[in-house]
């Protein structure tokens, strides 16, 4: 026969229940980490949000911040450090940054976890067209 799971109700003697164990896993197991995503993801919304106010803010002295030439103000940036930097570029108009408009500091995909000042610049500025 296959493999069965024998459910008794006390001490009866004959089985109350007989079911095939992996009759129904794969649906189960696929239902359960659909569950769990979903709830992973509804958990993560609120507990992002709170993190994204209260991230720290990037360091020009951050190793991956002084590799790619980070400033705080786009008007100090050395233009022969960084050649393509050109006027007018700065973290509030960059493609990076994912900042509400009018922010002081705004989250950036290239500095994770970390906020970037919307006047600041870096080498890897992309404009938002």
């Amino acid at each position: 026969m296959g493999n069965f799971v024998v459910a008794q109700v006390f001490n009866a003697v004959e089985p109350i229940v007989e079911a095939p164990i992996m009759e129904n896993s794969a649906v189960s197991r696929r239902v359960l980490i659909e569950l769990l995503a979903a709830g992973g993801l509804l958990a993560a919304v609120p507990a992002r949000t709170v993190a994204a106010d209260s991230a720290p803010h990037v360091s020009p002295n951050d190793p991956i911040a002084s590799a790619l030439g980070y400033t705080e103000d786009a008007t100090k940036v050395d233009t022969k450090a960084s050649p393509n930097y050109q006027a007018g570029e700065k973290c509030a108009n960059c493609l990076q940054n994912s900042g509400a408009a009018g922010a002081t500091w705004g989250p950036c995909k290239v500095f994770a976890g970390k906020l970037v000042n919307e006047n600041g610049w870096c080498r890897a500025y992309v404009r938002r067209s």
